[in-house]
């Protein structure tokens, strides 16, 4: 007698995750263009973000812009003083 194997399929961590029950969809289905479902998307997805409020986007502007202005002036000093050090070695 032949002795009959299973055929076994090993899951990919994406798959192992989904619901066994369901059937990938047809090929057909994810190459035609839905723009229109595109844009509606994306607005759904923009009505879900929770925009700042004045105050908290004025504050972390200036949060911000303080931080790169001390980066700025940090950056200048390092550069000054390589240059300093540069025109001591080699005068």
């Amino acid at each position: 007698m032949r002795q009959q194997r299973r055929a076994t399929r090993c899951l990919t961590p994406v798959e192992s995750q989904t619901d066994p029950q369901s059937t990938p969809e047809p090929a057909a289905a994810a190459e035609t263009p839905a723009r229109t479902g595109f844009l509606a998307d994306t607005v759904e997805e923009l009505r879900k973000v929770v925009w700042p409020s004045r105050q908290q986007l004025f504050a972390e502007s200036v949060a911000v812009i303080l931080m790169v202005t001390l980066s700025a002036f940090a950056i200048a000093a390092v550069d000054r003083f390589y240059s300093w050090g540069n025109s001591q070695v080699f005068r």
